[in-house]
């Protein structure tokens, strides 16, 4: 990962504005650079991963131009030859590099060429414009405000901007801003025709374009390491990785000491692959001491998106302090295209296809923003295979009548596309939410830490936060305080609570876990 931060106005004195840039050292502690342009501030942090000597250092300037921009572009190799042939020339082996010449050429139509991972701010010296852009799922983070003086700010993260913006908003997935106005430049979830086809013809489309997205994100000039739940989507991210790599892929898998569901499912799997596997174990202590953190990382209040990230931070603080990795990835994206648990119960194919639709024009304010914290707040990079664009675009078209559960089995498609890949019982195992699979202990410990801190007028506590989604319970008043602590009134940075569809019959439930559900059943063994 690495954080970029841009004044677009001369309001802010630069000492103020460095200290706002410093509050995310951790994206990119490689090398810093922040200074004053003609027009305003512009900064980055590095972490190296494509192009490691100093020449691949940001802003990248040509002319009155430049770029600053935090991702991975896929594919850039083939495209900086094209460029070259045109006659541009490039400083160093970054894929980010080539952003610049593409913005001469094409203008703001680059941003629909690109196949990436990305958030970006270009200076057009000629216009004496700002261009910024985030990739269609919003993968990478960026925010926006506006400062006391009118100017638009853009940040990889809130806390670069609380100090200097009244309010924070997140900049919009599949959008760039150009000329005082946003607008979008691509749709994942818009469906131009849908895939019908055989159950054979649809697997073979999904099965392709997985293995391309992970093949993809396994180029890296940084080591490369894989989070393992022992769950199907990182299992499968596993295994297509581990018979594609040059050498031993290592995986780390995470649980609570006494509980843990999901490592020895992780353990099995590791085994059939042949990845060099590490356990990595937390405590109750761990787990609340670390609470505060997480949550100030993060910037939110949602209970399922904290749950989920105790155990995922504490995995990569461990990756981040005895192991040389730098890149991760990571299953996210799966649930969201093919299902979760409470889809079982969507009343028709159209609205299963609706649901995905909300599901992932919103990842940016749940799993894809807890993987991005998590995994950046200790100086690693995040990839999502299944965030592969071409690879989503594919599964929002597919017929959604054939995404519903009529098989007995969730993702019953993203299954039978990998028989052989991994065992018949791991490949078919139920699934187990992430913030269970790490053992159930631990969402009771948060649980019970938060009904010992409140009493009986709790409600009347929560009424405070009544401005935008108010608490419902102690445990999510315990995480709303915490989030007002450091982000005070800015809750409407994320939509709502991640729970369940309410109006459908058998989600009506109060806590966001899939283990009320009454289809639950084995996944917790």
């Amino acid at each position: 990962m690495c954080s970029i931060f841009v004044l677009t106005g001369k309001d802010v004195p630069l000492a103020e504005a460095e200290r706002a840039f410093y509050e995310t050292l951790s994206r990119g502690p490689d090398m810093s650079r922040i200074y004053e342009t003609q027009t305003g501030i512009v900064g980055f942090h590095r972490l190296a991963i494509m192009g490691l000597n100093a020449a691949g250092m940001q802003p990248f300037t040509r002319g009155k131009n430049f770029c600053v921009c935090n991702g991975e572009l896929y594919g850039f190799r083939k495209e900086r030859d094209s460029l070259e042939a045109k006659g541009y020339e490039f400083c160093s082996d970054s894929d980010c590099e080539i952003l610049l010449p593409m913005y001469e050429l094409y203008g703001t139509d680059t941003f629909a060429k690109l196949d990436a991972e990305f958030a970006c701010v270009i200076y057009d010296g000629v216009k004496q414009d700002y261009i910024a852009a985030r990739d269609p799922i919003g993968i990478r983070p960026l925010y926006y405000g506006y400062t006391a003086g009118g100017n638009i700010a853009f940040a990889s993260e809130p806390k670069n901007l609380t100090p200097l913006c009244a309010k924070v908003t997140p900049f919009p997935p599949g959008h760039f801003y150009a000329d005082g106005k946003f607008t979008r430049y691509r749709d994942v979830t818009a469906v131009k025709q849908v895939v019908r086809g055989g159950l054979d013809e649809v697997c073979g489309g999904i099965r392709a374009r997985l293995v391309k997205g992970v093949e993809k994100r396994l180029d890296a000039d940084a080591p490369v390491g894989f989070l393992l739940s022992g769950g199907l989507d990182s299992s499968l991210v596993c295994a297509i990785a581990a018979k594609r790599s040059p050498k031993r892929i290592r995986t780390f898998a995470v649980g609570m000491k006494k509980d843990a569901i999901d490592l020895k499912y992780a353990r099995e799997a590791a085994d059939y692959i042949g990845s060099d596997h590490t356990e990595i174990y937390m405590t109750r202590e761990e787990v609340l001491e670390s609470l505060d953190f997480v949550i100030k990382s993060l910037a939110t209040f949602d209970i399922t998106t904290i749950r989920a990230s105790m155990g995922m931070y504490l995995i990569c603080k461990k990756i981040h302090e005895n192991s040389d990795v730098r890149v991760l990835l990571t299953g996210e994206i799966s649930d969201e295209l093919f299902g979760y648990k409470y889809t079982d119960f969507a009343p028709s194919a159209e609205a299963f296809q609706k649901e995905a639709e909300k599901r992932v024009r919103e990842l940016h304010m749940y799993d894809v923003l807890r993987a991005d914290r998590c995994i950046s707040v200790n100086s690693l990079e995040a990839r999502v295979p299944f965030g592969d664009l071409d690879f989503v675009e594919y599964v929002m078209s597919i017929d959604p009548a054939l995404k519903l559960n009529t098989y007995g089995k969730g993702k019953y498609l993203l299954r039978r596309a990998f028989e052989g890949e991994l065992p018949h019982a791991l490949l078919y195992r139920e699934k187990a939410a992430f913030s269970d699979a790490v053992g159930h202990s631990m969402v009771d410990d948060l649980k019970e830490y938060a009904e010992a801190r409140y009493g009986g007028d709790w409600e009347t506590v929560a009424q405070k936060y009544a401005y935008h989604c108010k608490p419902f319970t102690k445990e999510s008043l315990l995480y709303r305080e915490i989030f007002e602590k450091y982000y005070p009134r800015q809750a409407e940075m994320i939509a709502d609570f991640w729970m369940p569809n309410k109006a459908w019959k058998g989600c009506d439930v109060n806590d966001p876990s899939a283990r009320v559900l009454s289809n639950y059943g084995e996944s917790g063994t």
